[in-house]
Formats: C-alpha cells, structure tokens, sequence
C-alpha cells in the first residue's frame, strides 16, 4: 500500500473515532475516575475506568476537544478494556514512545491506535494525542 493511500487510511480512521466514538459516557460506579485538561488547546477530558483486581473490565471517556485528542482517547478505551493494569500502562508506554518519534515496541497489537503515528511529525499536537494516556497512567497509579 502507498505512503499517500495509508496516510489516508489513517485519516479515516482518526475520523471515524472522532465522529463516532467508542466508550463514550462514564461509569457511574468505576474504581478510578480522573479529569484531566491540555489548557495549551482547551482539550478536556473526564475518564473512568472500572478496576477489579487488576484488571482493566470498563473504560469509558467523556470531554471535548480536537479530533486528535478525543479519536485518541476512544482508541484507548477500546484497547485496554479487558487488559491488565502492567499490559495498558506498558501500552502507554509504547503509545508514548509512537508519538516521540523513538523506537517502540511493536509486538503487542495496539488496534487502530496505530493510525495515530503521523501525529508524532506534529510536535504541538502530541499533547493532544497523549492525554486520554495520561489520564489512565494517573488514574490508575492513583488508585494502587
């Protein structure tokens, strides 16, 4: 497949969480319940996550912001629901490393996050893709 056919891809992707994302709403009884802003950009959001003996069972989001940060953070809800706590804060981790352009971790399958790379070439909107991420690395280390 082209450069210029994935990059498309990946737009459509971002765009299809944007316009319909996963997970939206809360739990109104999770473990871990974090708000977090990017007041660079005015992004917002409220997650909750229900935690049972390590094990990430509910992720849920809810918040305004651009495209990239709320696709991001339906992404990331989907992906670690059904994780264990380690395995979505080592997916951080790796996310992470993806949006800073570093070497990373590819043998864990991380879905359509992966449609998020071409972010990295834009420095500014790095926070905006990392921010559902921070908020479940706070949240959950909060809750230990």
């Amino acid at each position: 497949m082209s450069f210029n056919n994935l990059d498309t891809l990946y737009r459509q992707v971002i765009m299809d969480h944007y316009k319909n994302p996963r997970n939206k709403g809360a739990i109104e009884d999770g473990s871990v319940t974090i708000d977090m802003n990017n007041p660079t950009c005015g992004d917002r959001i409220h997650l909750t996550l229900d935690v049972e003996d390590g094990l990430v069972k509910e992720a849920k989001f809810d918040g305004e912001g651009c495209s990239i940060s709320m696709a991001s953070a339906s992404m990331m809800t989907q992906v670690i629901k059904g994780q264990t706590v380690d395995t979505a804060l080592n997916m951080s981790g790796i996310f992470s490393d993806m949006m800073l352009g570093k070497e990373y971790d590819d043998s864990i399958d991380l879905g359509d996050i992966e449609a998020l790379q071409g972010v990295a070439k834009f420095p500014a909107r790095i926070k905006c893709a990392t921010l559902a991420w921070k908020a479940m690395e706070k949240g959950v280390k909060e809750e230990e």
